[in-house]
């Protein structure tokens, strides 16, 4: 069996964007479909449900690029597990109103027992400074949390 990646929506974003003229956002476009092209064949992929919702948002034709993207990856639901462990995420670590959704991801991922959270996100999620209280409150409630990190973190050769 597999082990399993949960792609946050920053993925997605960097998988189907146009090349970045900024030097580290083009760095990571290049890894990313690297880890896509070379590495996403080792693991069984999912997005969410707010994945889906984030990546439709938009200009039409770049969302219609990042649904093709995930088109065939299986959806995983937003449960009460997950609203209740991302609610604990947002005022336990804590985290500004606007992460709510960095915390659903982490708590969706988690919940439904995925090995790995892929994202560029490293303000609210990828951030070391971070991942010890994330880690606890996981457990605390009952979840071991995934591994969270970025694609280049996420290779093997």
């Amino acid at each position: 069996m597999n082990s399993t990646v949960y792609l946050e929506t920053s993925i997605i974003g960097y998988l189907a964007s146009r090349p970045s003229r900024d030097l580290i956002t083009a760095a990571n476009q290049q890894l990313t479909r690297g880890w896509w092209d070379d590495h996403r064949e080792q693991y069984d992929l999912y997005v969410s449900e707010t994945v889906i919702a984030e990546c439709n948002t938009g200009d039409p034709q770049a969302a219609q690029e990042r649904m093709d993207a995930i088109g065939d990856i299986p959806i995983l639901g937003v449960t009460e597990d997950a609203e209740n462990l991302a609610d604990k995420l947002v005022k336990q670590i804590p985290l500004p109103e606007n992460a709510e959704i960095d915390a659903l991801h982490i708590a969706i991922a988690t919940v439904n027992g995925i090995n790995y959270l892929l994202t560029w996100n490293c303000a609210h999620i990828a951030n070391a400074a971070l991942q010890s209280q994330i880690e606890v409150i996981c457990r605390s409630a009952g979840f071991e949390p995934p591994t969270i990190c970025t694609p280049q973190q996420l290779m093997e050769d």
